[in-house]
């Protein structure tokens, strides 16, 4: 069984990992051109200045309790609000959806039983039906109807 490495030992491995490769990096830069080393200087700067950015803010986001990153804000009376309140746009989305499933299912039912009732109470032969130009006007018809 092996031991389990600590987080020390991770973080020493990975820093002799970086130094190994920044090794190497600064061997090859020695044969660059003047160029691109400046632009690869630049580079680096913006680069570093990001890192420096990102840290900052990650530190301000999170707060440190008992060696632990926690986010902030961790106070538990003043965390259910916040949670009611994120629950009401979600909420007032769902009833929207659902009301307007509920409505328009409504209408175009009750625009298709119309339709089926006006053909069905109209005199027209049975011959008619088998027509496909008739056909063809029920459906510019009921996309008519859908379009509205």
């Amino acid at each position: 069984m092996r031991n389990p490495i600590s987080i020390d030992e991770k973080v020493s491995a990975q820093d002799r990992f970086g130094r190994r490769v920044a090794a190497g990096l600064d061997a090859c830069a020695e044969n660059l051109s003047h160029d691109i080393s400046q632009r690869l200087r630049f580079a680096r700067q913006q680069a570093l200045e990001k890192h420096r950015v990102v840290h900052q803010a990650t530190l301000a986001t999170l707060g440190h309790a008992g060696g632990a990153a926690v986010l902030g804000g961790g106070d538990d009376e003043r965390s259910l609000w916040p949670r009611l309140v994120a629950l009401v746009p979600l909420l007032a989305l769902i009833a929207g959806l659902v009301t307007l499933q509920v409505l328009g299912s409504d209408e175009f039912t009750e625009e298709l039983a119309e339709l089926d009732a006006a053909i069905l109470t109209d005199d027209l032969p049975p011959d008619a039906y088998a027509d496909p130009g008739f056909a063809q006007f029920l459906k510019n018809r009921l996309n008519a109807l859908q379009q509205n």
